[in-house]
């Protein structure tokens, strides 16, 4: 699966701007906080519009040439810097939230990211690890052709962020999942990335 990414956006005095063609594996956006890296990522899930360009993943256009698909047909996983996890909901049903009718898949995917043992619990629960593997689990549920994960790991202590980085390699290696990665962290950049884009 490709990226294909031209696009710019005006935010206020500054401009968004990002020519990318990456294949398979991690795509890492890499760089200070400030310079656009999360916006292109909400360009790509369709949650921010950009001013012209054009969005295309796997020969499917997203954005441009008088195409704009509403995020929800865009079939983007899409994990946050917080784990953004439903409060009033039992990790078995924040999980279930991301499947929708399509359980297929539930046990395998919980299983690699060691969190049958959280389904009954509460997210305030949670460690900030175990709250951010919950969070990708109810991604991968949603069936997406691709993930898009924004500095997954900024806000977890060391052990937390080895867990989550083992998680996201297995995605990348054995689900083979194409995936475009927000850091500022140049050794998560350099781990990760099968390429790493400066901005």
């Amino acid at each position: 699966m490709s990226f294909e990414i031209d696009v710019r956006k005006r935010l206020g005095d500054a401009e968004v701007a990002l020519t990318l063609a990456a294949g398979d594996g991690a795509t890492v956006l890499f760089g200070p906080s400030g310079v656009g890296k999360t916006s292109i990522l909400k360009m790509v899930a369709g949650l921010l519009t950009p001013d012209q360009g054009r969005i295309v993943v796997d020969g499917v256009t997203l954005f441009g040439e008088g195409v704009n698909l509403p995020p929800e047909h865009r079939r983007a996983g899409y994990v946050f810097q917080e784990a953004r996890l439903f409060p009033h909901l039992k990790v078995r049903a924040n999980l279930l939230y991301g499947a929708g009718r399509d359980t297929s898949g539930f046990e395998e995917r919980i299983g690699f990211l060691g969190i049958a043992h959280l389904l009954d619990r509460w997210p305030r629960s949670l460690s900030g690890g175990e709250a951010q593997r919950v969070a990708i689990g109810r991604a991968l549920l949603s069936n997406p052709r691709f993930l898009l994960l924004d500095e997954p790991l900024a806000s977890l202590d060391r052990p937390r962020r080895e867990e989550i980085v083992r998680a996201i390699e297995h995605l990348r290696d054995a689900m083979r999942l194409p995936i475009l990665m927000v850091t500022h962290d140049p050794d998560e950049a350099a781990r990760i990335g099968t390429r790493v884009v400066r901005m």
